[in-house]
């Protein structure tokens, strides 16, 4: 059986193989091969061994990893997998294989397997699974109840509201569907842009993949087989966006350990115990196990819980215990069974840990799709995260629904920690799925309360997607080519409230006044080249820091004691940021004098020299190793802007989340399609392909999709792959 692989002139691969299993061995060969690195620090992530080359700023990771059980997580989907769709299984284990045929390859082109002493390890059948769970098991949010926790106990349960907004841990997208009757062609158009941390190397990867089955081109997880995101089979295609549905609950945990049993029965202690040994197939090589801890259930009565010791290897520092413990509710991710004082301990429940199925069987369905009703029996396998997808097909037919698993419980656990030993806060089954409406020939997804509205507790605000629609209105008839106008608008509209504040002031200086009078002409375009962009931007960021330092919040300025993973979610200062239009929008706000602090906050900005928005906004992706250095570009965009590049207004105008792709599939025409990523196809740095997609990113233009084997270049006329079943 043969796998050919090519390349267009951006370096994408394009594959093609007998059939889906041989082709999956080619995806993941040609993966390792251009992502090595990226692929091995996933594995590690998931596993929660990252530690162990990147040091100790990888920890906090690795401790969470280990204490939500990631790693068990996967290998038990992936267990339930054989047992329930073997075909699947089969298929994920031949992409793993081509993974581990092309590591040590891809290994020798990656400097940064000898930078950190890194040899490529071997990839488990689970080892997808890990990285998808790993890759989303933060998407819903879930520490945001240990911020609204803090904001009931702190200052009052009527102050939830004023800080609920897409905060700077949630990841959202944009998405859009215009119908045949709405575009030049008479077919239909699908866009949009995942707005993700941007990663070097990038999160998703472009890439064809073609076998007498399926010939799809799509934006791929690296680590993962299929195209399960954002694709086009030639006739249909389909994307998602984060629905921000609310699917893991938290459980405040009564926990005791048990001495062992003497002539009077069991001795009962809250103290801390330790004992060492071998956990077995349960859990990583190497851990220790301790009996003797039980929990209280609701029913009053107290059970067994799993608890063991766990090692985090650190290089060039200490190694770091980790206790994990697991409860009838879940893994304990906050506390433990030996406390820390004033640290409760917290369980997180989780649908993949509760059901064993991580939606993996949506995936090859996908990859066969040839009209809107596949893609939707489809995604009814899907379970995490939980999407909003829209798909369109060359026949007419369109699609906007919700996929994924939402626990039926009750209110209670949606927003806040519940305590595990009362009764009422069980899961019940779960959610229909909903389905959303195409509207004058379009429909939009910016992960506003749209369909997912039922599911979901907090959603980003309207600007995104009424921007869309109010754009997509402009015009009569849309091409594939005139999405790009779309992708790259600038227009802030959550600047109203401040701007009204500045417009109501009084008594400024003469300078203040001059900047006052300016920002109330600016057309509120955030684009890098504007001086009244930065001008605006100084001025928030400057009331973003009066309010969180005014004594009002003073209690949420020192979050207790949370693993350093959720700080994100629990830090005031980007809290308020996020919030700001609320904040200055409410009736009364205990009572703080906010004119004052705007004019307070125009006068610091009048006094300071201003350059243009692209000077300080300016892009910091992350990487696993921060010794690379690049001269990172301005950006135009902002948080509530349609080209959504977020600061944290009042601590950096850096970018660390935008666009991570972006995506027109056109149903007239696929080879009309058109796409671009952050960087490129390679992850190897100095590669021909690393940042040549960089220049088109920047400047919103794409580049084109191409399926046309005859115009694509041959990298291996003929790779021979090795077929266990052909053994």
């Amino acid at each position: 059986m043969t796998a050919e692989l090519y390349r267009d002139p951006w370096g994408i691969p394009h594959l093609r193989a007998g059939d889906a299993r041989a082709l999956a061995r080619a995806q993941g060969r040609v993966t390792a091969l251009d992502r090595a690195w990226q692929l091995e620090v996933e594995r590690h992530r998931a596993q929660g061994t990252s530690a162990a080359f990147l040091g100790a700023e990888a920890v906090g990771w690795d401790r969470f990893a280990r204490r939500a059980r990631l790693d068990d997580t996967a290998r038990r989907c992936f267990a339930a997998l054989e047992r329930r769709d073997p075909e699947t299984a089969d298929w994920v284990v031949a992409y793993v294989d081509g993974v581990n045929e092309g590591l040590a390859e891809g290994a020798r082109r990656a400097p940064e397997f000898a930078e950190t002493g890194l040899a490529p390890g071997r990839w488990e059948p689970w080892t997808p699974l890990g990285v998808w769970l790993g890759a989303h098991i933060l998407f819903a949010g879930f520490p945001a109840k240990l911020w609204r926790e803090e904001v009931v106990r702190r200052i009052g349960p009527e102050a939830v509201d004023l800080f609920a907004a897409d905060g700077p841990g949630t990841s959202g997208s944009n998405g859009w569907l215009v119908t045949g009757e709405r575009t030049g062609t008479g077919r239909p158009v699908i866009a949009g842009d995942p707005h993700r941390f941007i990663e070097d190397p990038g999160v998703y990867q472009q890439i064809h993949l073609s076998c007498p089955e399926f010939d799809v081109v799509g934006l791929a997880v690296p680590g993962v087989p299929g195209i399960a995101h954002f694709a086009h089979t030639g006739t249909v295609a389909w994307a998602i966006t984060n629905a921000m549905a609310d699917y893991q609950d938290l459980y405040r945990e009564r926990l005791r350990r048990v001495r062992p049993q003497g002539p009077e029965g069991p001795e009962r202690s809250q103290g801390p115990e330790r004992s060492q040994g071998p956990e077995g197939p349960e859990g990583p090589e190497g851990s220790e196990v301790s009996e003797g801890w039980e929990a209280l259930d609701p029913d009053g009565e107290w059970r067994a819980v799993a608890r063991h010791v766990e090692t985090v290897e650190v290089a060039g520092g200490e190694p770091v215990e980790v206790e994990v413990v697991e409860t009838p509710r879940g893994p304990v991710v906050i506390g433990g069974a030996e406390q820390t004082e004033g640290v409760e301990a917290i369980s997180l429940r989780y649908p993949p840990r509760v059901t064993e199925d991580l939606g993996f069987s949506a995936l090859l369905p996908l990859l066969r799709a040839r009209e809107v009703a596949d893609v939707d029996r489809a995604f009814d396998h899907w379970a995490e995260p939980v999407n909003v997808v829209q798909a369109a097909d060359t026949e007419g037919g369109v699609l906007h629904r919700v996929a994924g698993r939402v626990p039926l419980r009750g209110a209670d656990n949606r927003t806040r920690i519940v305590a595990a030993w009362e009764p009422g806060h069980a899961w019940r089954g779960w959610h229909e799925m909903p389905y959303g409406t195409v509207e004058d020939g379009v429909a939009v997804m910016a992960n506003q309360r749209g369909p997912a509205g039922p599911l979901g507790v907090e959603f980003a605000p309207v600007h995104r997607a009424a921007r869309i629609r109010q754009l997509l209105d402009e015009r009569p008839k849309w091409s594939a080519q005139d999405m790009a106008d779309i992708h790259m608008d600038t227009h802030l509209a959550s600047a109203a409230p401040l701007m009204d504040h500045l417009a109501a002031l009084d008594g400024l200086s003469i300078e203040a006044t001059a900047l006052r009078d300016w920002l109330l002409g600016w057309d509120r375009r955030m684009t890098a080249d504007s001086m009244a962009a930065a001008a605006y931007a100084a001025v928030r960021g400057a009331v973003v820091r009066r309010l969180a330092a005014h004594p009002a919040f003073a209690a949420l300025a020192d979050p207790r004691a949370y693993p350093e993973v959720f700080r994100p979610w629990l830090a005031l200062l980007p809290r308020v940021g996020f919030a700001l239009e609320h904040l200055l929008k409410a009736e009364e706000l205990y009572g703080i004098d906010r004119a004052a602090l705007v004019r307070e906050a125009v006068e610091e900005a009048a006094a300071q020299p201003l350059g243009v928005w692209g000077d300080t906004h300016r892009l910091v992706p992350w990487r696993a190793l921060p010794t690379t250095s690049y001269d990172e570009p301005g950006l135009s965009g902002d948080h509530d802007c349609v080209l959504c590049t977020s600061a944290v207004p009042g601590l950096t105008d850096l970018s660390a989340r935008g666009p991570a792709a972006r995506y027109v599939w056109d149903l007239a025409d696929r080879d009309q399609s058109l796409w671009v990523v952050p960087f490129g196809a390679s992850g190897v740095p100095g590669s021909a392909h690393h940042r040549d997609q960089l220049p088109l990113w920047l400047k919103g233009e794409l580049a084109p999709v191409s399926t046309d084997w005859s115009r694509l270049t041959p990298e291996q006329e003929t790779e021979k792959v090795e077929d266990d079943h052909e053994q």
